[in-house]
């Protein structure tokens, strides 16, 4: 019984070592594939990839920007920055220099989206984000602002953001609750509000699926009228209805 003891406890001490150096052998093998950033500015994108390939990292040219310092086709700046530790693998993004700015900005303020697409990448631009806006006595499509504005100086990228106009959008009504008010009534408060009465229906009445007594003449189906009261409507309280629409409604 103690040697059983004595073989279960050694293996124990044995079993702990053990985790005790893969932990170890983990965390400095975590630490030794930690790397510094290297240096990546100036270089060329075919010079920086393979520097940044050869130190066990991604690489990828991000964007592009002027630089009156930095020529253009050479790398401007770089993220994570030079000498950051991270693990190999990781990516290093990049931003390629243009050069100094040597093209015009045009103003494209006035023309259609479309046409102003074309005017921008003819002179070597991008169109960056186009945003519209609705404004009264403006064609829609048309552009009322640029930027950068019009023969701008020292801009950082090529890149033009535009704002256009757009055609007015239909003016909506959220509908109120009108269950429990006259047809009259409902119908007056849908005029003040752009909307139109729509189709009427009678509700079915209470235990309608009941059978019918025996050897008594069917009674004539009552018919909607202005005093008739609203049990339903379509659309339904909070819903939107576009001006000028028809709202339903199903009476008793």
């Amino acid at each position: 019984m103690r040697t059983l003891f004595r073989l279960v406890f050694l293996a124990l001490v044995l079993l702990v070592v053990a985790l005790v150096s893969a932990l170890t052998a983990m965390r400095f093998a975590i630490h030794t594939r930690e790397v510094a950033v290297p240096d990546l500015v100036g270089k060329t994108p075919a010079e920086a990839r393979s520097v940044a390939e050869l130190n066990g990292f991604q690489f990828e040219v991000e964007r592009q920007y002027y630089s009156p310092k930095i020529p253009a086709g050479r790398i401007l700046s770089q993220i994570p920055p030079v000498g950051t530790q991270i693990r190999r693998g990781w990516q290093i993004r990049v931003a390629e220099s243009l050069g100094p700015q040597r093209v015009n900005i045009p103003n494209v303020i006035g023309e259609s989206e479309r046409a102003a697409e074309i005017n921008i990448l003819r002179r070597g631009l991008d169109v960056g984000a186009v945003a519209q806006v609705e404004i009264a006595g403006v064609p829609p499509d048309e552009i009322v602002a640029q930027n950068p504005s019009p023969s701008a100086s020292s801009i950082s990228a090529p890149k033009i953001n535009l704002l256009a106009a757009q055609a007015p959008q239909p003016q909506a009504y959220v509908m109120p609750s009108f269950v429990g008010q006259t047809v009259s009534a409902a119908t007056a408060a849908l005029k003040d509000a752009g909307l139109r009465l729509g189709k009427l229906t009678m509700a079915a009445p209470a235990g309608s699926n009941a059978p019918a007594a025996p050897l008594q003449a069917p009674s004539p189906s009552p018919q909607p009228s202005p005093s008739s009261i609203i049990v339903s409507q379509n659309p339904t309280a909070g819903g939107k209805a576009l001006l000028g629409s028809a709202v339903d409604f199903e009476v008793r």
